[in-house]
């Protein structure tokens, strides 16, 4: 099975995962499937001081800047794996 399949597997099975991940999990599979799918983070920061989890996202994202769709891919499945234990 190659990356990408892995990687579509990986994302169906994190919607089905025993337990909800925590927060800093949550924001590394968002940052993770964001990179792997749309690439470097575009745009601006949100600019409300009090908008937390958007920036938090953001930041995330943002920390990835140059990884490559493949390597994103595969942390990602790496982490939905782990996750499942």
């Amino acid at each position: 099975m190659d990356i990408k399949e892995q990687f579509e597997k990986a994302a169906a099975n994190s919607k089905n995962l025993a337990a909800k991940p925590d927060n800093e999990n949550l924001l590394q599979l968002y940052s993770l499937y964001k990179q792997s799918t749309q690439g470097d983070v575009s745009g601006e920061a949100p600019s409300n001081p009090f908008d937390f989890v958007n920036k938090a996202k953001y930041e995330a994202w943002s920390s990835l800047k140059g990884m490559s769709a493949g390597d994103a891919m595969q942390k990602y499945v790496e982490l939905v794996n782990k996750l499942k234990g």
